[in-house]
């Protein structure tokens, strides 16, 4: 991986972290095409520099963070479902994280369904998260762990469902999405060590470059997403999605096989 490799890598990240269109999809289909996605340092660094796209959420609601315990322990309720699905499953979830037809299928079928959550989930103005919320939103995220479901979307659509605001649901997701992609980091790291992985110089360069060109895009876009998500909804999103899903599906069976192998 090269600089430009990196950068571009993190700017993918930033823009579609928090947008319900697939943030890991996206880089697996990027890395894809720049040939790199087989290696094992590309592996890692789409899983660390998710890292710092999410601390930009920090940064906007700093203050959220010190609101009440309750928020804690909210998020350590849905955050549970995470630990428990990624430790039974973390090597199905490995071999399908190298599989772009996976993702594809993923952002098409999610697509659909953004095009019809707004009608299926009556608009509310709640704002309130119970414990029993807050677990089934976990629940919703492992959808995620299938590369281009999304995981803002899963866990959004998952508030939704509990009758929450489009807003609160969002900024939910933005919450929880802290000690999900920080202990997936961990993980990631936790098993490149293991493996027997030494970082180099160049690749630690990357990794903080990666961080915080990803930590800087992502702040614009969360502004961005709240606003639009809360006056148009969904479908822009999943037209997005169903048209990428299509043209990854055509690229792949009919012009060049789309394979990280």
């Amino acid at each position: 991986m090269n600089t430009f490799e990196a950068v571009a890598l993190a700017i993918i990240e930033g823009v579609t972290e928090f947008l319900p269109i697939s943030s890991t999809g996206h880089m697996i289909i990027a890395s894809s095409f720049f040939g790199i996605a087989h290696e094992e340092f590309t592996k890692l660094f789409t899983i660390v520099i998710q890292l710092g796209a999410i601390l930009s959420v920090l940064a906007l609601y700093f203050k959220r963070f010190f609101q009440s315990v309750d928020f804690y322990f909210k998020l350590g309720i849905a955050f549970i479902p995470a630990v428990v699905f990624g430790l039974l499953f973390s090597k199905k979830i490995d071999a399908l994280l190298e599989n772009p037809v996976t993702v594809a299928v993923s952002l098409l079928l999610g697509g659909i369904v953004l095009l019809k959550v707004d009608e299926w989930f009556a608009h509310s103005d709640n704002t309130e998260i119970s414990y029993g919320t807050a677990f089934k939103i976990g629940l919703f995220q492992c959808l995620a762990m299938i590369p281009g479901v999304s995981r803002s979307g899963a866990s959004i659509v998952g508030g939704m469902t509990q009758k929450l605001s489009r807003t609160a649901a969002a900024e939910f997701s933005f919450f929880l999405a802290i000690p999900t992609m920080l202990g997936a980091t961990v993980k990631k790291c936790y098993d490149f060590y293991q493996a027997g992985f030494v970082l180099s110089e160049h690749e630690i360069n990357l990794l903080i470059i990666g961080n915080i060109a990803a930590f800087v895009v992502a702040l614009l876009a969360i502004k961005s997403f709240i606003g639009f998500l809360t006056k148009h909804g969904f479908k822009l999103f999943g037209y997005y999605r169903i048209v990428i899903g299509i043209a990854l599906l055509l690229i792949h069976f009919f012009i060049h096989p789309l394979t990280v192998i």
